[in-house]
């Protein structure tokens, strides 16, 4: 089956460096095959037939390459229904980030009210807290305070043109 991990924290600022053709390696060495990276923040595509795919590559990145960070794994299925759950238009690129969580997510509705901008918007699909930000994810003081509104769990961020990537590459 194939399926995308989502690494968070990983190159940025300086800190859990993983290069991705160890990442890759790392995966290949777990027995995973078709293995791909895509851009150096922690995305990787695979096949395998094995369980707790997130947990195995979480515990081979601390044993092998000392990184300890939070790893998703995600299925093709998953993926792509996530993609079509997607509430707002699908060519916004990077002004729409899809935050993905690993437990059901709650939102702070009083932090959310203190940092949301008129142009933002956000919605929770599932696992999967969308935010829109047309004026710049860079910019937005919710972008950058988002785990005081994303509440009860666990979260890494891709943008949909990544997503779009990802859905692509688990389809190749």
């Amino acid at each position: 089956m194939r399926y995308a991990a989502l690494l968070r924290g990983v190159n940025v600022g300086g800190g859990n460096k993983v290069p991705m053709a160890e990442l890759r390696a790392l995966a290949t060495g777990l027995g995973w095959t078709e293995v791909q990276s895509y851009i150096a923040s922690g995305n990787l595509v695979f096949t395998s037939e094995g369980d707790d795919l997130a947990a195995t590559l979480a515990k081979a990145l601390r044993d092998g390459m000392g990184v300890d960070v939070p790893v998703q794994v995600w299925s093709r299925d998953q993926i792509t229904a996530t993609l079509d759950d997607c509430p707002f238009p699908k060519d916004t690129g990077k002004t729409v980030h899809g935050f993905f969580c690993d437990d059901d997510p709650s939102i702070d509705a009083q932090a959310l009210d203190g940092l949301i901008a008129p142009s933002e918007q956000i919605e929770v699909r599932g696992r999967v807290v969308w935010m829109f930000a047309p004026d710049g994810f860079g910019r937005s003081k919710l972008a950058a305070k988002v785990d005081k509104v994303i509440t009860g769990c666990s979260f890494t961020a891709r943008n949909l043109n990544t997503i779009h990537k990802l859905a692509e590459m688990l389809d190749g």
